[in-house]
């Protein structure tokens, strides 16, 4: 954490920061464009952001990618959020959703959490229908080979279709699959309306991959999600994320999960 606090303290990293949050998702080129600012100064900002987990990098053919990551941000709100009142809470909420959100000309979600468990400890997280249910309220029923059917149960509805498939599976390393079909019985089942129901059913799917690589005691997970860039599932998932990742985190360290919000 305190290579967060030391990373957010000069200006310039701010700004760099300001500028995946604008577009999220540039090369070193592209961020050094419009900076009074070498590219090796820039190169060494992003290094140290890098380092303290704030930006995380994607490959793109030659191209390095560089998105905002908002794990170390939620992290901090976590540490402190219990001990303000809900207005507090809330206006905390609302920062780390400003700096979590790409907007919308952007296809690509991207966020990186490091873990205290083991890659096949995580992996069982990812796969095991009984885990996923505990910190993300889905079961998935699948033999997991590659292009197989992939079922999603979510709210009491069973979600299926023929292009709802795993794409990739690497044991302990990398798992793909499209996102769920937009079915009725699913907006009913999780209080979505028919009319936003149906702006997303006439997306593009959009697929989602996690990434899993050791990193000492610790295992850093990276989940990349695809998005139709015009659609409205991109802001979803964005709010959505961060929340189902903090409960995997909070499942594997702890043994149980996050609480379930309560309605309001």
């Amino acid at each position: 954490m305190d290579a967060v606090f030391k990373a957010l303290a000069d200006p310039s990293r701010r700004r760099l920061l300001d500028r995946l949050r604008d577009r999220n998702g540039q090369t070193l080129r592209e961020l050094c464009a419009g900076l009074e600012m070498a590219r090796q100064s820039v190169s060494k900002h992003l290094t140290v952001l890098e380092a303290a987990e704030l930006v995380t990098t994607a490959r793109r053919g030659r191209e390095k990618l560089h998105y905002l990551n908002a794990a170390p941000i939620n992290a901090i709100a976590e540490r402190w959020i219990s001990r303000f009142d809900r207005e507090r809470a809330n206006a905390l909420a609302d920062l780390t959703r400003a700096l979590e959100q790409s907007p919308m000309d952007s296809k690509t979600f991207i966020y990186t959490t490091y873990i205290r468990a083991t890659p096949e400890k995580l992996w069982q997280a990812l796969t095991d229908p009984a885990l996923t249910d505990r910190y993300w309220g889905v079961r998935f029923t699948t033999d997991w080979t590659e292009g197989s059917l992939l079922t999603w149960s979510q709210g009491g509805a069973e979600i299926s279709h023929p292009d709802q498939v795993v794409l990739t599976y690497e044991p302990h390393r990398r798992l793909a699959y499209t996102w769920h079909t937009f079915t009725p019985q699913w907006a009913q089942a999780v209080g979505i309306s028919e009319e936003v129901r149906a702006e997303l059913a006439a997306e593009r799917r959009s697929h989602v991959t996690f990434d899993i690589e050791p990193h000492g005691d610790q295992v850093k997970l990276t989940v990349t999600h695809d998005f139709d860039p015009a659609g409205a599932l991109y802001s979803m998932c964005c709010q959505g994320w961060p929340t189902v990742l903090s409960s995997l985190k909070t499942l594997l360290e702890t043994g149980e999960p996050l609480p379930a919000p309560h309605a309001s």
